[in-house]
C-alpha cells in the first residue's frame, strides 16, 4: 500500500506522539494551524490528497514564503535526520551541564522551523517544549525566530535557558548582543523550507553549514547538501536544480566564506529604471534610530511600475516617526531610487517563521486597514 499524507491538528497536546504514530504507519505527516479558517484547512486536505506521494517522502511541510500561494514541501526523512548530529552539538551547552535539554518551540507546529525540532526529538534530540506546555520554564534551549528571542528576553521567565538557535528572519546585532549579555549563546541560521540548513552565524557572519556547500552564480545562491527536500507535491514548483545543485532565487554576495543574503530575486520591485530589492531596504530601515522592525513592498502604479513604500514598526513604547522624519531618516542611507515614497504604521505582519508577509502587508495597504504615516 502506498504511502499518503496525513494531515494533523496543531495543537500541541500529544502531537509528538502523533507525529510518531503516522511515521510508523509508513505515511507523511503534515501539521496545519490551529488558526487557519475551515477553509483553508479543506484546500490543504485537498491538496494534500490529490497527488501521489514519492516513496522516499518522510516528512511533508507548508511553505508560503513572503508572498504567494502556500505549496507542499516534500522531504525524505533522512534529508533531516542527516542534520541532526550537528544541531545537537550546536545546542549542547558548554561543558555538556545539561541531563536532560529541553527545547522551547514558540512557532506553530505547522512551521518547518518547529517541525524539525519534532521530528529531531523523535530521533533522540531534545524533549520539545511548546509555549502552553506547564514545564515551559524548564528550556535550556530556544528554537525560533528573532521576534520568539526578543520576547523570551523581555518576559525573562526561562531562567535555565543557555542556547538560542533563531531562524526564519533577519537577526538584529543589538538582540544578539542583549541575549549573550544574559548569558544565552546565539546560533542563528539561514535557511528554506526546501533547502533546510544552509548557512550558520555565531557572531562572525553566516558560513556554510557543514555538509553544505554554497556557490553564487550571476549573483544568485545556489546549494548543494545531504538535506535538501524532494521537491514539491505534484510539480517542480519555483526552485531550480543543475545536477545536485538546487536554488530558491535568493540573491546573495560570498566573501572569505561569510554568505551574506539578499532575498528574493521575485520579490524585487521594479521603478521607473531601477530594481528594489525589499530585503536590503527592510536592512536599512531597521538601522534607523526608533524602528523594530519594517516591510517594504511595491504598490503598483502607472508609468513608473510600482512605488517603493514601507510598513514601519516603532521601537517598544516609542512614537511612530513622521514621513517627514522618515525620510529624512531614508535620504542618510538609500539612493533615491531605493527611498520609500509612501509611508505606513505597523505592526509589521509576518509569517508563521517570522519573516514580513509582503503580500499581507499588501493587502491591508490596499484594503486601507493601515494608516499612512502623518
Amino acid at each position: 500500500m502506498s504511502s499518503q499524507i496525513v494531515v494533523l491538528g496543531g495543537s500541541g497536546e500529544g502531537l509528538l506522539d502523533r507525529l510518531r504514530a503516522v511515521r510508523a504507519d509508513g505515511d507523511v505527516p503534515l501539521v496545519g494551524n490551529d488558526r487557519w479558517p475551515a477553509a483553508h484547512w479543506d484546500a490543504v486536505r485537498e491538496l494534500a490528497a490529490s497527488r501521489p506521494v514519492p516513496a522516499e517522502a518522510g516528512w511533508a511541510t507548508l511553505t508560503s514564503g513572503t508572498s504567494g500561494t502556500p505549496r507542499i514541501v516534500l522531504r525524505s526523512a533522512a534529508s533531516w535526520e542527516r542534520s541532526f548530529e550537528a544541531v545537537s552539538a550546536l545546542l549542547a551547552s558548554p561543558g555538556g551541564a545539561d541531563a536532560e535539554q529541553r527545547i522551547l518551540l514558540p512557532s506553530p507546529p505547522a512551521s518547518s522551523l518547529t517541525l524539525f525540532s519534532l521530528a529531531h526529538a523523535l530521533g533522540g534530540g531534545p524533549r520539545p517544549v511548546l509555549p502552553d506546555s506547564a514545564d515551559r520554564a524548564e528550556a535550556t534551549v530556544l528554537h525560533g525566530t528573532p521576534q520568539a528571542l526578543s520576547a523570551v528576553l523581555a518576559a525573562g521567565d526561562l531562567p535555565h535557558l543557555r542556547t538560542a538557535l533563531i531562524g526564519g528572519s533577519h537577526l538584529p546585532a543589538g538582540l544578539r548582543a542583549e541575549a549573550e549579555y544574559r548569558g544565552v549563546r546565539v546560533v542563528s541560521y539561514y535557511g528554506a523550507a526546501e533547502l533546510s540548513f544552509v548557512a550558520l552565524d555565531t557572531g562572525d557572519g553566516h558560513r556554510a553549514f557543514p555538509g553544505a556547500e554554497v556557490e553564487i552564480r550571476e549573483g544568485e545562491l545556489w546549494v548543494r547538501s545531504p538535506y535538501m527536500a524532494l521537491g514539491y507535491l505534484g510539480g517542480p514548483g519555483p526552485v531550480r536544480t543543475a545536477g545536485d545543485w538546487m536554488s530558491v532565487g535568493d540573491l546573495a554576495t560570498l566573501e572569505d566564506g561569510v554568505l551574506t543574503v539578499h532575498g528574493r530575486r521575485d520579490a524585487a520591485i521594479l521603478t521607473a529604471s531601477a530594481t528594489v530589492i525589499p530585503d536590503e531596504v527592510e536592512a536599512g530601515l531597521r538601522t534607523l534610530p526608533g524602528i523594530a522592525d519594517a516591510v517594504v513592498l511595491g504598490l503598483p502604479t502607472d508609468g513608473i511600475g510600482a512605488l517603493v513604500a514601507a510598513m514601519i514598526e516603532p521601537e517598544p513604547g516609542a512614537a511612530v516617526p513622521t514621513a517627514r522624519a522618515l525620510r529624512s531618516l531614508a535620504a542618510t542611507r538609500f539612493t533615491s531610487s531605493h527611498r520609500p515614497r509612501i509611508w505606513f504604521e505597523g505592526p509589521v505582519p509576518r509569517t508563521a517563521t517570522g519573516k514580513p508577509a509582503r503580500a499581507e502587508a499588501l493587502r491591508r495597504v490596499k484594503a486601507g486597514e493601515v494608516r499612512r504615516c502623518a
